[in-house]
């Protein structure tokens, strides 16, 4: 089983901000499917709990929207201080507008 890339998306893609998080997105094999990492900062979500269910929030929701997200990209979904207390068609919606800005190319790819 390969490592998900969280640093090489973080390094070598683009960031592009939403209402509830921060996404990171790295074109990688255009028939792929895209993949996902969540990462929830201690500094922001100081409880365990709060921590636990952002990262929740982040993989339900883009499991359910992974069918309408452009293919082939890899992304890192940095949880805002925001998402707390919203539910997971809050956080679908703003993965939505994310994944309709990067396929308009409202990002800056580096490569």
């Amino acid at each position: 089983m390969q490592k998900f890339p969280d640093a090489r998306v973080l390094d070598e893609g683009s960031p592009v901000k939403g209402r509830y998080t921060v996404a990171w997105i790295l074109r990688m094999d255009a028939g792929a499917p895209s993949r996902a990492g969540a990462i929830v900062s201690k500094r922001t979500f100081h409880d365990a709990v709060d921590r636990n269910r952002a990262k929740r929030l982040l993989r339900e929701a883009f499991f359910l929207e992974c069918a309408n997200m452009p293919q082939g990209f890899a992304w890192v979904l940095i949880a805002r201080r925001a998402i707390a207390g919203r539910k997971c068609q809050d956080v679908r919606r703003d993965l939505r507008d994310i994944a309709r800005k990067a396929a308009e190319g409202r990002w800056s790819p580096k490569h």
